[in-house]
């Protein structure tokens, strides 16, 4: 057999989306980041199980090849991330989200690095307990990395469950945001943790200005051109294209000047997505704009959380890494109140989000396949190994029972807040 190129591995992936696609809705008819994430862990299972039964087997270590080949960190970084950001950001009402506009800076920034903190000293006491102990600055890591919501999950959920367009371009804004500056802080702890730097105020701050801000000043720079290009034609197979260059060409540039790539995503599509699709484009050219976004954002998810349930081949799971990972759970979960919630409750004579805001925020605050990509990246350690197990564990927790049940939660709270949220209208 030849040796698998990037093509093989491509093909191999969209295949098997297809056919668990198709699988999950003519059988389980599971939520589809839900379905594809679960049958890939149960086949991940399978394959693990096939082989402690017939000990000759080495499927096990075939598929562990085909994911190192595919490089799940890698792949998700610096190639699907740029187009899975800007197709969400395409989607987010400006309007709405005006009007949330001090909730999505606050949660996206000091949410993230209070929930990096909590989520590090709680999940260092965990670990002293169970006796798998971390030193504190890889804890700090994990809570950066875990801490992030992740916008491809939480769109999802999304486009499933209507609620208040203020709240849902809140949600959305603020996954598409946290991220790029969770990345951020986790790039800022892992050089502090390897020794590459040391810890000081002055390098912190500003390695996250020229990040952050960096990213921002490059996303309008690049949206704002590739608006101003569409606005001056009307042929819709060279404004495609534009929206294509915005996207690739931006995302390279951003790595290459060492700001956030997904800052300045999420930047962008918001231009394209409200400014372009307004008054840059005709109604051909939108429709094809749109519907090309949507097809590429529904295949990226798809092979996505394919890849998020194949990667179970690849850990080692101990009684000690699991227990681990349940209590990770409950950690992230209750910093995830105490981010949401504090804000919250500070900006509340600013602006009121409604009695639906802290649980949607709370139970939608998905994690996915970014905080499995960081996991990924870290040194080759045994450090490394328990902080994936309990980033997996944590993350298909989230995608499968927060992801899956989010929908009902929100219909139940809908029936009951109803007469507030009429009077909100």
């Amino acid at each position: 057999m030849h040796d698998l190129t990037a093509f093989d591995a491509a093909s191999i992936l969209i295949v098997l989306a297809a056919a668990l696609g198709y699988l999950n809705h003519r059988v389980l008819r599971l939520p589809s980041t839900v379905g594809l994430t679960v049958m890939g862990t149960l086949a991940s299972l399978l394959v693990v199980a096939y082989d402690r039964l017939v000990p000759s087997s080495t499927l096990a270590d075939q598929l562990g090849r085909f994911l190192a080949d595919v490089d799940f960190s890698t792949t998700l970084m610096e190639g699907m991330l740029s187009f899975l950001l800007f197709a969400g950001a395409m989607h987010v009402n400006w309007a709405d989200m005006r009007k949330g506009t001090w909730p999505i800076l606050v949660f996206s920034t000091v949410g993230v690095v209070l929930s990096t903190a909590i989520v590090g000293f709680a999940f260092q006491f965990l670990t002293l307990a169970l006796g798998v102990e971390i030193p504190l600055i890889w804890c700090l890591v994990f809570g950066a990395l875990i801490s992030p919501t992740d916008p491809v999950s939480v769109m999802a959920v999304m486009k499933r469950a209507a609620m208040p367009d203020t709240l849902q371009a809140t949600v959305a804004g603020e996954s598409l945001f946290n991220d790029g500056i969770g990345v951020v802080v986790f790039t800022i702890l892992i050089a502090i943790a390897t020794g590459t730097e040391t810890f000081s105020w002055s390098f912190a701050v500003s390695h996250f200005l020229r990040e952050a801000l960096g990213g921002a000043a490059l996303g309008l720079a690049v949206g704002w051109i590739g608006f101003i290009a569409m606005k001056s034609i009307d042929e819709y197979i060279i404004e495609v294209m534009i929206t294509l260059a915005v996207v690739m060409g931006g995302y390279s540039l951003a790595m290459g000047l060492h700001v956030s790539g997904p800052v300045a995503m999420a930047v962008a599509g918001l231009i394209i997505g409200n400014a372009g699709i307004a008054h840059a484009m005709s109604d051909v050219t939108r429709d094809h704009v749109i519907k090309f976004w949507a097809l590429i954002d529904e295949i990226l998810n798809a092979v996505l959380f394919l890849l998020i349930g194949l990667e179970v081949i690849a850990l080692e799971f101990k009684p000690g890494y699991l227990a681990a990972g349940a209590g990770a759970i409950l950690i992230v979960l209750a910093a995830r109140m105490t981010s949401v919630g504090v804000p919250l409750l500070a900006m509340k004579r600013v602006i009121d989000m409604g009695p639906m805001a802290f649980p949607t925020l709370v139970w939608g605050g998905l994690r996915g396949g970014i905080s499995v990509a960081l996991a990924l990246a870290l040194p080759a350690s045994g450090i490394r190994t328990e902080l994936l197990v309990a980033t997996y564990i944590v993350v298909i927790f989230a995608v499968v029972v927060q992801g899956g049940s989010i929908g009902w939660l929100i219909a139940r709270m809908k029936d009951r807040y109803a007469p507030e949220l009429e009077l909100e209208q």
